[in-house]
């Protein structure tokens, strides 16, 4: 399914977070918004999953205005991975994974064959088959993210979003979740911090700055080394990465010290650099 973010305004206790925010996620894509820590990232997506709704724009999925249908209706079209979504501490690992399967039963109705399966499935695609009677607790972060992500699976939605699904994960974890992602019969929306990641792992990338787009486009294409000074306040060249063959970055010492970059960014308009649309 395709994801559509149109000229969204998202504004919290008064306070405008994104302002006329424009994404397009193709069907069977990955994006990635990338940009600094504060640029809206994670309002966005909260405005895709339907935690935040909009001031202005609006959100499609599929042709659907998200915030026209009903939570059960979203909750079959779009799952969500947070950052570090641990509430139910007390729970198993299969009990929480079990939980992604909600959207698909009536109230009171039990746990079917296909549930079993679809959770069994999930556990093993996302590795952690062999915790699954261990308590959330019990866990590390990046062993909870996989959890998490397992949940995510178990509810067979068209569209995933994740927020920084990686910022607990170890090397190889990050790869063998961005793996599947990109194996994944679904759209993708993640927002991650690290630049080399969405190069070689997005087929897009979104660059918010202070709560604008900067940038949109394929990543060989956006992610340049001017795009990365004005957004970032660091120095960076372009390589290519001798395994995958995609697009590696590489950064020097920052421009100037980060407070100082980030008041006189304040005082700037968002850059506008590479930028690639496509028609809505």
């Amino acid at each position: 399914m395709r994801v559509v973010a149109e000229d969204v305004t998202v504004e919290v206790d008064g306070i405008r977070i994104i302002n006329d925010v424009t994404m397009d996620a193709p069907s069977g894509s990955v994006v990635a918004l990338v940009g600094p820590n504060g640029s809206g990232k994670s309002t966005l997506l909260r405005a895709v999953y339907r935690s935040l709704r909009p001031a202005g724009g609006t959100i499609w999925i599929d042709g659907d205005d998200v915030w026209g249908l009903s939570a059960r209706a979203s909750s079959m079209r779009t799952a969500v991975v947070l950052q570090d979504d641990s509430p139910e501490f007390e729970f198993t690992v299969r009990e929480v994974v079990a939980l992604g399967r909600v959207p698909h039963r009536r109230a009171f109705e039990r746990v079917s064959k296909a549930d079993r399966v679809a959770i069994d499935e999930a556990l093993t695609r996302a590795g952690v088959s062999e915790l699954q009677d261990r308590t959330v607790a019990t866990l590390s972060g990046g062993e909870r993210q996989r959890v998490y992500l397992a949940r995510a699976l178990a509810q067979q939605t068209p569209v995933l979003v994740l927020d920084e699904p990686t910022n607990h994960l170890d090397l190889l974890a990050q790869t063998e979740l961005l793996e599947l992602l990109v194996d994944l019969p679904a759209t993708v929306v993640i927002a991650l911090h690290d630049l080399n990641l969405a190069a070689t792992y997005s087929d897009r990338v979104v660059v918010l700055t202070r709560g604008r787009v900067a940038a949109a486009g394929p990543p060989e294409t956006i992610l340049t080394p001017e795009l990365i000074e004005a957004t970032y306040g660091v120095r960076a060249a372009v390589g290519t990465n001798a395994i995958t063959g995609r697009r590696v970055l590489h950064f020097g010492p920052a421009l100037r010290h980060r407070g100082q970059h980030h008041a006189d960014a304040s005082h700037a308009p968002a850059p506008s650099l590479n930028t690639e649309s496509t028609p809505l």
